[in-house]
């Protein structure tokens, strides 16, 4: 009997446990749902919040982009030519209506031509078309305007139950505005031209400069201009560059590429030729003289110290006596065409050897203290140059040059 009652209460117990379990975990579910629908309230108002601000500062940057002077000057003069078309036309119409009613659609046409002119005005300027274009609309426009306001003058200072004050206000405003709204449209016209034509200064100035550079062209090699002409309508419609056609254009009259004429051949086949007959006179070539002072520099003139000393004088007055002939001692120590045995060459004579008598100029106290500071500078006087040193001095002749460095070099040593 006791197990039974032990049993139930174990059960019941059990079921108590469960029965507390299922309702902790309802409660928790339900907290769960609860908190879900409060964060997902808070994110509906937080994207709520974040749509009224995106099209808050759309609404503000579309009223900046529209609200910009340029806008408000365009939309503006629309409006204000609007307003002036509104209040004349009704003038123009009721004056030709006292007449007859069949002339009704003469105030429209004449009100209507000064816009259409304008509107012209602004069509050729887009099209970049010619000025006396533009200024022919202009005056058909303004023509038309200034017989619409003349009519509408007579209109209102005629209107009855006015006093005569009132009837020139009348009269003076209805013509204003049939004036105004063709001038201030054909302001604006000026205004946005003149606006386009600043807007990229510098392709404006490429191009004027482009313009100007074809005209010079053509007012100097006109031959050549009406010859690329030619090739230009010969070809098919763009298969041939203007700068293709002048070149070919150019080749065709002068025989020669591009900047290239018969005069041109001549003076440099002329130039050369007195630079040849130099050369001959020298007996010698330029590589010859480019070698012999790139030797010169790295190993010094033939001969050492006491070598040969001639050539002609440099910048200062520091170089070495000329030597026989007036050359240098690179020159004269071996000329083309002369071997070291002082072969003859053909058709020049017997070679010139150089005298080994020829007085060697001494070497000069300030010469030696400017290539000492410049040794002192670089350091080493092993680094010491031909170039340098005759730089340093102001000129001089190989020899004299060679000497004065070694010189220096010796006396660090």
């Amino acid at each position: 009997m006791s197990t039974w009652r032990d049993e139930r209460r174990a059960d019941k117990a059990a079921e108590a446990e469960e029965a507390r379990k299922n309702a902790a975990f309802n409660a928790k579910l339900a907290r769960d749902e609860r908190k879900a629908e409060r964060e997902e309230k808070r994110t509906d108002a937080i994207q709520r919040r974040r749509d009224r601000a995106q099209r808050r500062q759309a609404r503000a940057a579309k009223r900046e982009k529209v609200l910009t002077p340029g806008n408000v000057y365009r939309r503006g003069t629309l409006i204000l030519v609007g307003l002036s078309a509104l209040a004349s036309l009704p003038a123009q119409i009721m004056h030709f209506v006292a007449i007859s009613w069949m002339l009704a659609p003469i105030g429209p046409a004449v009100e209507g031509g000064a816009w259409v002119m304008a509107a012209g005005v602004a069509y050729a300027d887009e099209r970049k078309l010619p000025m006396w274009v533009r200024w022919l609309l202009r005056g058909l426009s303004m023509s038309a305007a200034g017989f619409a306001a003349h009519i509408n003058y007579d209109f209102g200072s005629h209107l009855e139950g006015l006093t005569p004050d009132q009837q020139a206000a009348a009269g003076l405003g209805l013509a204003a505005v049939t004036l105004g709204g063709p001038l201030f449209f054909e302001v604006r016209q000026w205004v946005i031209t003149l606006v386009e034509k600043v807007r990229d200064p510098k392709k404006r100035a490429e191009e004027k400069e482009k313009a100007k550079h074809e005209r010079e062209r053509r007012r100097e090699f006109k031959d050549v201009a009406k010859r690329a002409k030619q090739l230009m309508l010969a070809a098919p419609f763009g298969t041939l560059t203007k700068q293709e056609a002048f070149d070919r254009a150019w080749y065709d009259i002068e025989g020669a590429p591009p900047a290239v004429t018969d005069s041109v051949i001549s003076s440099r086949i002329a130039a050369e030729k007195r630079v040849a007959d130099a050369l001959a006179t020298s007996e010698r070539t330029p590589e010859q003289v480019a070698v012999d002072l790139l030797l010169a520099d790295i190993f010094g003139a033939p001969g050492g110290d006491g070598g040969p000393a001639g050539g002609a004088r440099g910048k200062g007055s520091q170089g070495g006596p000329q030597g026989a002939g007036g050359g240098s001692a690179l020159g004269l120590a071996e000329r083309p065409g002369e071997g070291p045995g002082g072969q003859v060459r053909k058709g020049k004579g017997a070679s010139r050897p150089l005298s080994s008598k020829t007085p060697q100029k001494p070497l000069t106290e300030a010469d030696i203290d400017t290539v000492r500071r410049l040794a002192k500078e670089l350091g080493d006087p092993a680094k010491l140059s031909h170039s340098m040193v005759k730089a340093a001095i102001g000129g001089g002749t190989a020899d004299y040059l060679v000497r004065l460095r070694r010189h220096v070099q010796n006396e660090e040593k």
